[in-house]
């Protein structure tokens, strides 16, 4: 137990702090290197190992810093022209995509990995808000490496599915058939100005929906897992959107959260580590390492998936879901949990099933990404707004129809986006009619000055005419 307690928003200022350090501290930042600005996976057993996905959360991380004035303006838009000219001039990969791992000394492949088109989206969508936040080079270089990406090659016309995954020693495998993290990839795709999809194929993929308790309705991911449901969300502001359909995907991870919290509270009696301040069943570390751990609905079995293993990163990565849950939950991994917190915030999961609880040790980049993007949309939208700014993520929306609908407000307790406007135009008007009263003010009291300066001139020319020189300074004045 901690002596000195944190809550409420002083909790998510040092988290969020906390995790923008990792960005900053576990990248090469030799600018003579070949893998400048690439970004380590993890903290431990990944010394020489860059996650692309790591360096798109870094990108954002630069903007972020710049706005909370913990880096200098030029010192991040240096670091994102050099991080953007490491992947136009050395990171390996193929038709625009790249490879999931590479060296940071030099961007080639690593641990035999796959062509990862999720992750390359990833960086892409942290690419294309440092260049909406930067512009100039940053923006030039981003759209380069967005223009280069092969969408069409990554899709299996048979099925109209993108794949899941590509290795040069056997090809393609798997598909993206069924919901999950991949819904930025049809936002990327449609709007390419070199290599569109059609928008079908965001429509094709399959929508299973299923109830948990009260909860009705959830379109579910294959294992139930939390961070599918997030990381598109990071980056697109879904608030009050819907597409054709009528699915809205911000209402429906609102959802998938609280059936996620309520999995956790149901089998508090299955796993210690289980309660209504800890839960957030997501991807992370274990004792039995990288896992995945799911909540209902879901087609996985999750009996013999879960372990009662936590990731802090689950609840936080919902905070804009979520918010007052994410934040309770974040003051009882922070006041109960010394262990679960280091140099860079929460570790990556923690574990009380044993007589001795089980803490990671390392930190890992995608997780401390979810949490650091989602914490600075919940306080200041900051991600989104620049992200949505772009004219291809705004035309890859208008191109799938996923439009705007009026409503004031969601379950998260987050304002509306048609609200929001009104609000904004409201506030606008208002500032205008202050300037105006006060310019009508000024002019006020401007006329009345020139009309005295006006009567004293007319009084001084009066004068004057009715002086008449003489000669050697001498005058006369006529009177009446």
């Amino acid at each position: 137990m901690r002596i000195l307690k944190c809550y409420g928003k002083k909790i998510v200022r040092k988290e969020l702090k906390a995790c923008y350090k990792f960005f900053i501290n576990e990248v090469n930042d030799n600018t003579k290197s070949e893998g400048y600005g690439l970004i380590r996976d993890k903290t431990i057993l990944a010394d020489n190992i860059s996650s692309i996905a790591s360096v798109g959360y870094g990108l954002a991380a630069l903007v972020i810093g710049v706005k909370h004035k913990w880096i200098s303006y030029k010192s991040a838009y240096n670091k994102a022209v050099g991080t953007l000219d490491t992947f136009i001039n050395n990171v390996e990969g193929i038709n625009g995509f790249f490879y999931h791992f590479v060296n940071m000394e030099n961007g080639k492949r690593e641990w035999d990995c796959e062509v990862s088109i999720i992750d390359t989206a990833i960086f892409i969508c942290g690419a294309l808000t440092a260049g909406e936040y930067f512009g100039k080079d940053v923006k030039k270089k981003a759209e380069i490496l967005y223009k280069k990406i092969n969408w069409q090659w990554y899709r299996n016309e048979k099925n109209n599915y993108f794949y899941m995954g590509y290795k040069p020693e056997i090809g393609f495998w798997g598909h993206w058939d069924m919901y999950a993290e991949q819904l930025m990839l049809y936002v990327l795709g449609v709007s390419s100005p070199t290599f569109p999809i059609d928008k079908s194929m965001y429509y094709t993929f399959q929508r299973k929906k299923a109830d948990y308790c009260d909860i009705k309705d959830i379109i579910y991911t294959y294992c139930g897992t939390l961070f599918p449901y997030q990381f598109s969300h990071a980056w697109i502001d879904f608030r009050n959107l819907k597409d054709e359909n009528q699915t809205d995907w911000f209402e429906n991870s609102i959802k998938a959260t609280k059936a996620n919290r309520q999995y956790c509270i149901n089998n508090m009696n299955n796993f210690k580590t289980y309660n209504e301040n800890s839960w957030g069943l997501t991807s992370c570390l274990s004792p039995r390492g990288y896992c995945e751990f799911g909540a209902k609905p879901s087609d996985a079995n999750l009996n013999k998936m879960n372990d009662g293993t936590v990731s802090p990163c689950g609840a936080i990565g919902s905070i804009i879901f979520t918010p007052n849950e994410s934040i309770k939950a974040m003051e009882y991994y922070y006041n109960n949990f010394p262990k679960l917190w280091g140099k860079y915030g929460f570790k990556d999961g923690y574990n009380l099933e044993k007589k001795s609880p089980w803490f990671a040790e390392e930190y890992i980049g995608i997780d401390k990404g979810i949490e650091l993007l989602m914490l600075e949309n919940y306080l200041n939208g900051t991600v989104w707004r620049c992200f949505m700014k772009n004219k291809y993520v705004r035309a890859g929306l208008d191109i799938l129809k996923i439009k705007r609908i009026a409503k004031y407000k969601n379950d998260s307790g987050i304002i509306g986006a048609a609200m929001l406007e009104y609000v904004q135009w409201n506030i606008y008007a208002r500032v205008l009619k202050s300037w105006i009263d006060k310019l009508e003010k000024r002019a006020y009291y401007i006329t009345i000055i020139l009309k005295r300066r006006a009567k004293k001139m007319n009084r001084e020319k009066e004068l004057r005419s009715k002086i008449k020189y003489r000669g050697f300074g001498c005058v006369t004045i006529t009177t009446r």
